[in-house]
């Protein structure tokens, strides 16, 4: 297994990952398989989805905001309720195959932390299995 830190700089924000992953799959020296890219936070997320246009990463924040409001009547007392809501939608792993030591993503595919609480700095968790 493999541990990066992700420091953040906003408090919403997806951070491209991929490359993190992509180095944590040469490093294990296997060839074929799957790749398990998980967080051990609870207002933080990671999905997959399209790295090619910038756009597409705000507008998948603009419709969770919309999705998750801030403004509603929340139980939990510390006020990040709206990101715990928001990374219980999007979830905390992806699993990605990898053919030949590379990631079989599509073409316009990254792996993104989701950012919803911070700046933080976030820990990821890689996961190799294969031969």
């Amino acid at each position: 297994m493999r541990e990066f830190t992700v420091a953040t700089r906003r408090k919403e924000e997806l951070v491209n990952i991929t490359s993190f992953v992509r180095q944590a799959i040469q490093e294990s020296g296997k060839m074929r398989g799957i790749c398990a890219v998980y967080i051990p936070h609870t207002t933080a997320g990671v999905t997959i989805n399209e790295s090619a246009d910038p756009d597409v990463v705000l507008d998948i924040l603009r419709g969770l905001r919309h999705a998750v409001p801030e403004n509603l009547p929340y139980e939990h007392g510390e006020g990040n309720s709206p990101a715990h809501v928001k990374a219980s939608i999007v979830g905390p792993s992806v699993s990605v195959l990898f053919e030949d030591g590379k990631l079989l993503l599509g073409t316009w595919q990254g792996i993104f932390l989701c950012e919803f609480d911070g700046p933080r700095t976030r820990r990821v968790w890689v996961q190799v299995v294969g031969e």
